[in-house]
């Protein structure tokens, strides 16, 4: 389980990131690198890490899921992901 300071500063980068969004591509598209370097760090989105919805481990994230292998495995064997079944074989 991640600290939640990690996780409130990944919710805090995320909310930076949406406010800036239009700002920055405008800022892009009129190649005004000047005023984009003076935006804020935390509004670029490279700086966001894929992590966990439940426990934000930010190792082993499953894109399409948006958990990780751990959470993923817990919850798909207790039937809690629908669409999702152990394989046999």
């Amino acid at each position: 389980m991640a600290k939640e300071s990690m996780k409130a500063r990944q919710r805090k980068r995320e909310k930076w990131v949406a406010k800036y969004a239009a700002k920055r591509s405008a800022l892009k598209r009129a190649g005004d690198w000047a005023a984009l370097q003076k935006l804020p760090r935390n509004a670029s989105p490279v700086r966001l890490h894929n992590r966990d919805q439940i426990s934000g481990r930010p190792r082993g994230y499953m894109r399409m899921f948006g958990l990780s292998r751990i959470t993923f495995r817990e919850m798909a064997n207790r039937g809690l992901i629908p669409g999702v079944k152990k394989a046999s074989w």
